[in-house]
């Protein structure tokens, strides 16, 4: 029997998502947002291959790649005064021929997350009737039974509704009442750092230093990450802080660490300060992702720190699993048994990747006393050395014997690791 309605509590990028793809395929979509608009916060802003695939299904890719940009690479460098590379990804531009053509065209492209939440948002509105946003709804209680599941909401005006549908998918981040209503306020197993983050973006020209579009800095106390978000200058500055700092001792901090690691040393003045965002880092995922007609996806499931973008990519991916396992029951091809395979998988994946990669991207920035000895003893650092070394030689020998070298693809921050999974495979029917 098709799917009559799914409720989606969070607005998101994952919530947005999700309901546009829902939406296209022709299934009734309500997205409950308990703010009054989109969320404007220094975020997330790049984009890998398997989100670049999703968005691409959701017919959104090409506006995301017109408003954003593709970087030109990644590096690893040492906190000194030339900045010195340690060794680096590079990330080409495709040919005109080569735009639209698997693998360039779902390259990495940089969009800051409220400008991608914009574009979703209105890709969702347009689907009008068959998907609806209602701001200003808070989810204060959850149930159901064999045939439904319902949410509880307060609504703008204070009244008390309850909404029904099919099934509700909880995409309402790291504090999801979701997931607090299915397991309780303080069950998320996993751990909280003992380091805390702050997130900023700023205007300040990088442009006399050779920075590349996005570099990661080996430091035990000033380990951080510079990357260029917009078109216009603007940068994301992600920077370690001591754990258990008020929001008072980070804001008085701020201006001192910005003249240890930016280059030029820059003095308040010297620089635009857009946006400050202070965050613990967590490394948790819950123990079900589907409790009977309830779902969860992206950080109301899962998180890890963002060093490596394997938190936003997996809460991306997250969505494309449960939209293929939506639209198999809704078709005919799948019974719901398939949920309980998207539950599997998608933790098995946390567990598997997104916990163990992620812990070590953001480990190695601090842990090396010597950023050479980095290069000399961690895997991840020899691995891309041995890789930069190969391309170099490939590079040299084509120049000698005046052969085309090989043919360069689009990098990515974590090589080797893929976050989706084909759900359509569990297909029954």
């Amino acid at each position: 029997m098709p799917i009559s309605k799914i409720i989606i509590v969070g607005a998101g990028p994952s919530g947005l998502l999700l309901a546009l793809l829902l939406a296209r395929a022709g299934i009734t979509v309500e997205l409950l947002e308990m703010t009054s608009a989109l969320d404007t916060n220094p975020r997330a802003s790049h984009y890998t291959s398997e989100s670049c695939y999703e968005f691409d299904r959701a017919g959104i890719l090409d506006e995301v790649r017109a408003k954003g940009f593709s970087p030109n690479g990644v590096s690893w460098r040492k906190l000194d005064e030339a900045k010195t590379k340690l060794v680096a990804i590079r990330n080409p531009d495709p040919t005109p021929e080569q735009e639209n053509i698997l693998p360039w065209r779902h390259r990495m492209v940089c969009l800051p997350l409220h400008r991608l939440g914009k574009i979703l948002e209105t890709a969702v509105l347009a689907q009008h009737p068959t998907a609806t946003i209602h701001y200003g709804y808070k989810v204060t209680d959850v149930g159901q039974d064999p045939d439904k599941a319902w949410v509880t909401v307060e609504t703008p005006t204070g009244d008390t509704e309850t909404r029904t549908a099919d099934y509700i998918a909880g995409c309402d981040g790291a504090n999801s009442i979701v997931r607090r209503r299915l397991f309780g306020d303080m069950n998320y197993p996993g751990f909280t750092w003992d380091r805390q983050i702050v997130a900023t973006n700023i205007y300040y020209d990088f442009s006399p230093y050779g920075y590349d579009d996005s570099q990661f800095f080996v430091h035990p106390e000033h380990w951080h990450m510079v990357a260029k978000i917009q078109t216009d200058g603007l940068h994301r500055v992600t920077y370690g802080e001591i754990g258990g700092l008020t929001l008072e001792q980070l804001r008085a901090r701020q201006a001192k660490k910005f003249e240890d690691i930016l280059p030029g040393n820059p003095k308040p003045g010297e620089y635009e300060l857009v946006n400050f965002s202070p965050y613990k880092v967590h490394q948790r995922c819950v123990d079900k992702m589907r409790v009977g007609r309830f779902l969860l996806a992206a950080d109301a499931a899962h998180l890890c720190n963002p060093f490596g973008g394997l938190g936003l990519t997996g809460g991306i991916a997250d969505v494309g699993s449960l939209y293929d396992s939506l639209v198999g029951i809704h078709t005919g091809r799948a019974s719901d048994a398939i949920l309980d395979k998207y539950d599997e998988v998608r933790r098995g994946i946390w567990h598997d990747i997104i916990n163990p990669h992620s812990s070590e991207n953001m480990r190695r920035l601090f842990e090396y006393t010597d950023p050479d000895e980095a290069m000399r003893v961690d895997p991840f650092f020899k691995m891309l050395k041995q890789m930069e070394e190969d391309r170099i030689a490939q590079e040299a020998s084509a120049a000698v014997s005046g052969e085309a070298k090989e043919e360069e693809r689009p990098g990515a921050p974590n090589p080797g690791i893929s976050l989706q999974y084909d759900m359509t495979q569990h297909y029954d029917r």
